[in-house]
């Protein structure tokens, strides 16, 4: 079965100023109001290192070290944090996981994240005009339903087969409504 895990993240929006208004130039997505994504150069994780306590609670993967399996630990060790997105997340899911998803949660979209670089080929790659539309993405910049996410990632995988960013994995996003 699959499970799900959570991650805390930098938010990203027009609170950001400078460096929102330089990215909306450069992405041409202007229709965002915020980038909620798994993109660590977008969205870094608040928690970028692992400490020695966090072994038992986090996903013991290459890749996922970043990502925690235990929500109450997680909450712990953010809790001083003020400003953040705290996701709950399903890599890969077999259909719309919202129904494993803790109902704290409410779900916002669906990222494609080329994991050796924790790249997100929605929000950071320039585009894929053979794949989506940058217009098909919601107001946070993710993709609304996971059948249209998984029908951009075969055709990433077929339209741009030489880049990197466009070999990605489906990952379903909750973000956190009452914590």
């Amino acid at each position: 079965m699959t499970q799900p895990w959570f991650i805390a993240t930098e938010t990203f929006s027009p609170r950001d100023g400078n460096k929102w208004q330089e990215y909306i130039a450069w992405s041409q997505l202007a229709h965002l109001d915020e980038v909620v994504s798994l993109d660590h150069m977008l969205c870094p994780t608040i928690l970028p290192d692992v400490k020695d306590e966090y072994w038992p609670h986090i996903v013991n993967e290459d890749f996922l070290l970043n990502y925690f399996v235990d929500l109450e630990f997680l909450l712990q060790q953010v809790a001083a944090v003020p400003d953040k997105n705290l996701l709950c997340v399903v890599r890969a899911p077999d259909v719309n996981a919202q129904s494993i998803v803790d109902p704290r949660f409410i779900l916002i979209g669906f990222d494609l994240v080329e994991m050796d670089t924790a790249t997100s080929a929605l929000v950071n790659c320039g585009g894929f005009p053979r794949a989506f539309q940058n217009s098909e993405l919601t107001s946070k910049g993710l993709l609304p339903s996971l059948a249209r996410a998984r029908e951009v990632q075969l055709a990433l995988r077929n339209e741009y087969p030489e880049e990197h960013h466009a070999q990605c994995d489906v990952w379903q996003l909750s973000r956190a409504v009452t914590l």
